[in-house]
């Protein structure tokens, strides 16, 4: 493999890698958040009891995030710094939001609330819970809006043979960005109810102590998911339009959608090879008209598909690479246009299909638990807990189907925007050796693993130990009040 492959491969381990930390920090949060709130409101035990497991997997799941999030920031540099000069001027700017503001109040509060149970005022350490938790998700925003900065770029000029930002509210503002936020965050969301009713599930099913703390937690993650699923289903449309626009080639490849239709049929799934631009091979069953109306909201558009589109883009941004020695073997040789389309056809259909599955189980377990109840099925822990992959897997096949769809741009170019301010990713690469990118992917792989099995170590020991291990014991049969000692560490 050349220098550019090798680097897309270590980009990609290592993002969807961080991503698995992302999603769950960022729902867990809030649903720890608001756990905490119910108990501050209601004084009930339960709640208290909520916060402090599904704390103590949050934190462990934060300190691994961050820990693999550093190398994010710094391939940049070192696998892509041709690419970090051309957008430096743009990212600048979000980058240093989310590190001096929304990663800087994370870490101040999430400090504050991890020793300030037995210190602060019980109404003040619930503020440092909801400021984390706003945080993480300030935090997801400013990176979003420089990834959708890639994917449709505004608020620059270009100057000296690079984008030069004239507006940071337009780059904060742009549309694709304020679509991506609340899909990201619903799917976030997704995860974290997902995580809930797996462990809350395997409890609940096994009858051990704390019923009522497993109920309550299996029942809040199966109505949080069930949302989740109906705002990503919302959100998804809303953004699916905005590709149609922005990313035609995306989209047309998403559907495997190879030749003009008018109106265009949405393809539920394809029998075949749908690897060939042509697809001339492939069978698909469709429903009629409705891409038509998913792209345009009517039933009669003419949607443009890969080899008109591709004719479109070789008028615009050339047939050939150019002639640049930096390029390596694709140095003048002809551009293509059309993404993986196995990748983008599966992807997108990962991405729906895992989702509703996840909602599926959701629902399922709210029904299995309803008045009271017990499941006392054989299957049902081997359910909720596998079920706690779908989501994960849906999260991870929509970010592959986002970035691979792009190729074989970078920087994405906007169809009404500012002439010259795309990249091709083959451009975007460092100067490096096959040898030192192999060392780079070799030893940043190693580490991630061993990163992956000390979380999952962790996870399983504090899920395993259940409520017990993160509460302190009593100190003696003889309190006077139920609950005494346990109160009393908390405050």
């Amino acid at each position: 493999m050349e220098v550019l492959e090798l680097a897309r491969w270590q980009f990609g381990i290592t993002t969807v890698y961080h991503f698995l930390m992302v999603p769950l920090t960022i729902g867990l949060s809030i649903l720890v958040a608001a756990m905490q709130t119910r108990w501050v409101r209601t004084g009930e035990l339960r709640h208290l009891k909520m916060t402090k497991f599904w704390g103590k997997l949050l934190l462990v799941n934060f300190a691994m995030g961050v820990v693999t999030g550093i190398v994010q920031e710094f391939q940049f540099g070192m696998s892509w710094s041709a690419y970090s000069r051309f957008v430096g001027d743009v990212f600048g700017a979000p980058l240093a939001m989310e590190g001096l503001v929304a990663f800087f109040v994370e870490s101040t509060f999430l400090g504050l609330w991890i020793f300030g149970w037995d210190r602060l005022q019980k109404r003040v350490h619930l503020m440092c819970a909801w400021a984390f938790s706003l945080a993480t998700m300030a935090s997801a925003y400013f990176i979003l809006a420089a990834n959708s900065w890639m994917q449709h770029p505004v608020g620059v000029t270009f100057e000296n043979g690079k984008p030069t930002m004239n507006s940071i509210w337009a780059v904060l503002t742009n549309n694709t960005a304020l679509a991506a936020i609340p899909h990201t965050l619903a799917g976030a969301f997704s995860v974290a109810a997902a995580f809930l009713v797996g462990v809350a599930g395997w409890h609940l099913w096994r009858r051990g102590e704390h019923a009522e703390v497993w109920r309550s937690s299996l029942r809040l993650g199966g109505w949080v998911g069930v949302a989740a699923f109906a705002v990503l289903a919302i959100t998804g449309d809303t953004q699916g339009k905005l590709m149609f626009e922005q990313q035609p080639m995306k989209m047309a490849s998403a559907e495997a959608l190879c030749h003009t239709e008018k109106p265009a049929s949405f393809s539920i799934i394809a029998i075949g090879d749908v690897s060939g631009a042509n697809c001339e091979d492939v069978k698909t069953f469709n429903v009629p008209a409705l891409l038509s109306f998913l792209a345009h909201n009517d039933f009669k558009t003419e949607v443009k598909g890969v080899e008109n589109l591709v004719g479109e883009y070789q008028a615009k941004y050339g047939t050939n690479y150019p002639d640049d020695p930096a390029l390596g073997s694709l140095a003048g040789k002809p551009i293509d246009y059309v993404p993986n389309l196995p990748v983008t056809y599966w992807g997108f259909r990962m991405m729906i299909g895992f989702g509703a599955v996840s909602a599926g189980i959701g629902v399922l377990a709210l029904w299995l638990t309803r008045r009271d109840r017990v499941p006392t099925a054989r299957w049902f822990p081997w359910l909720v807990l596998g079920g706690i992959a779908t989501p994960f897997l849906g999260n991870s096949a929509g970010w592959i189907f986002t970035e691979m769809g792009r190729q074989p741009f970078v920087v994405v170019p906007n169809p009404s925007g500012v002439d010259g301010v795309w990249m091709f990713t083959a451009q975007a690469v460092s100067r490096l050796t096959t040898g030192e990118v192999w060392t780079s992917l070799i030893a940043l792989t190693t580490v991630y693993a061993a990163l992956g099995v000390v979380e999952l170590y962790l996870m399983r020991k504090y899920v395993r130990g259940g409520v017990d291990a993160v509460m302190p014991p009593k100190k003696s049969k003889d309190s006077d009040k139920p609950g005494e000692d346990t109160l009393a560490f908390a405050y």
